[in-house]
């Protein structure tokens, strides 16, 4: 217990450090400009904000839809002990996608004239657009957990009434914008190295989106189980898993048959860093999640899944950052490389992501079916516990 406590304390710490650090970095950001802040230049305008705070931020959150659809669409109820904190997962990856963008921007306060000043002929006006709309489908999806918390019936119960209209919203808005991500990268073919540039990036964005948003529910899961001692069936993981070891192989076909088709298979194989990169995307990413988890032993272990799904996480991140920073970099002719200010701002929006989490997940009712971690349900827990009570003179 000691050691437990330990533990947290250094966690407690660390985060302590890097919010520090992050404000600091807000500070100099939002009253020097990027150029004192950031490595950014005109000749690469995007860096770490875009490629991980925004491009990885909004796949990680896939889940969301993913689940949704299942549980609301195609009525797999079984799914449904999970569509709660993967909607609370997607919520807090959508506002603090919101937030990193707000540093990029150059003048962030102007951020809501994508409101009023349309350009439809615009990828990115279209995800300005998809981004505001589902963020705020998914806070309508997380209400009733915040008015199930203070017993707002009657609110409750209307918002029950529109579920189902709201979640169709909300998968077509997040169909839309997970692959127009991708969109943004089709204009500059010349630019983006051969190995991640093409026609079908849009697709590649969207089934990627999927195998994170899989990965992303048991990695929360996992958490929750060892620091809160609440978590989701093994059952519902192992399906999980299963599910994505599926889109994994759909995944690595499309991108084989494309390389194929594109024929830059000999690209895969000439020593630079670019190569290095893929196969380690490739490698790491999918082709050992798909061997991992599609052993039946592996997903009905905590600690095999949990692998896979990092893996899964690491492979995705891995391939979003080559698109938006490495792939782009020869063509640019210059390097980049982010600036300790920068790197202080992502990991201080992830820190306050995981313990905005962390919060939700003690306070708010996001696990309806809950398992000890012993495995039994915590309301059969609760129920001996009571019993034991009661027996005691």
């Amino acid at each position: 217990m000691k050691s437990y406590i330990g533990k947290l304390t250094f966690w407690k710490c660390m985060a302590a450090v890097i919010l520090a650090a992050g404000a600091y970095a807000t500070f100099v950001r939002f009253t020097s400009g990027l150029g004192r802040a950031t490595n950014l230049s005109d000749i690469y305008p995007w860096g770490l904000w875009i490629g991980f705070d925004v491009m990885c931020g909004v796949g990680l959150a896939a889940g969301g839809f993913t689940i949704a659809a299942l549980v609301h669409i195609f009525n797999v109820k079984r799914f449904e002990p999970i569509l709660r904190p993967t909607i609370m997962t997607a919520f807090l990856g959508y506002l603090l996608v919101i937030v990193g963008l707000m540093y990029d921007l150059g003048r962030p306060m102007m951020i809501w004239h994508a409101i009023i000043m349309w350009n439809p002929h615009s990828v990115m006006f279209e995800v300005a657009w998809c981004v505001m709309l589902y963020t705020a489908v998914l806070a309508l999806e997380f209400a009733p957990m915040v008015l199930e918390k203070f017993r707002m019936s009657r609110t409750l119960n209307i918002l029950r009434r529109v579920a189902i209209p709201i979640v169709i919203l909300g998968i077509l808005l997040s169909t839309l914008h997970q692959s127009s991500l991708g969109s943004m990268y089709l204009i500059v073919p010349d630019k983006l190295y051969a190995l991640w540039y093409s026609p079908y990036l849009p697709v590649f964005f969207f089934v990627s989106a999927l195998a994170a948003g899989c990965a992303m529910v048991i990695f929360e899961s996992s958490l929750s189980a060892r620091v809160f001692h609440r978590g989701l069936e093994k059952k519902i993981l192992d399906e999980i898993g299963r599910i994505a070891v599926v889109v994994l192989t759909v995944y690595l076909v499309m991108r084989l048959m494309d390389a194929y088709y594109r024929d830059v298979f000999s690209l895969m194989f000439v020593p630079r860093m670019e190569t290095y990169l893929y196969w380690f995307e490739i490698g790491v990413g999918v082709i050992l999640p798909i061997i991992l988890l599609a052993q039946a032993r592996v997903r009905r272990s905590r600690n095999g899944l949990f692998i896979g799904a990092v893996m899964i996480i690491i492979g995705f991140v891995s391939d979003r950052l080559n698109v938006a920073l490495t792939g782009l970099q020869a063509s640019a002719g210059t390097s980049y490389f982010p600036s300790w200010m920068e790197t202080a701002v992502t990991l201080a929006i992830v820190t306050f992501g995981f313990i905005a989490f962390s919060l939700a997940a003690k306070y708010l009712p996001i696990y309806e079916h809950e398992v000890h971690h012993e495995g039994k349900p915590l309301q059969e827990v609760w129920a001996e516990e009571l019993s034991l009570v009661s027996q005691q003179p």
